[in-house]
């Protein structure tokens, strides 16, 4: 999972079927290497912008939609937590 901004929504009025009724969200890397590096994810928690957020990516986000949400579709990015408070040691 990575660190991730949430800086706005995308709006598609087409888009494969199984991803209907589902927001799409553009959030921003903040952590790590990748940083600065943008990608539209599903939100799967109704986070808001300028929320931090977790981001599962690759095989784990399409597992986590396929099978919490009954999603066969092709999602490589999915928010599955907002970050409250950070507790670093």
């Amino acid at each position: 999972m990575v660190v991730c901004k949430l800086v706005g929504s995308l709006w598609a009025t087409r888009k494969y079927e199984e991803l209907n009724g589902m927001k799409l969200m553009r959030v921003e890397v903040i952590e790590g290497a990748d940083a600065g590096r943008r990608i539209v994810c599903v939100d799967t928690v109704s986070a808001g912008v300028d929320d931090r957020v977790l981001v599962a990516e690759g095989t784990a986000a399409y597992l986590f939609m396929k099978e919490k949400f009954d999603v066969n579709a092709p999602v490589d990015a999915a928010i599955v937590g907002i970050i409250d408070e950070d507790v670093s040691l």
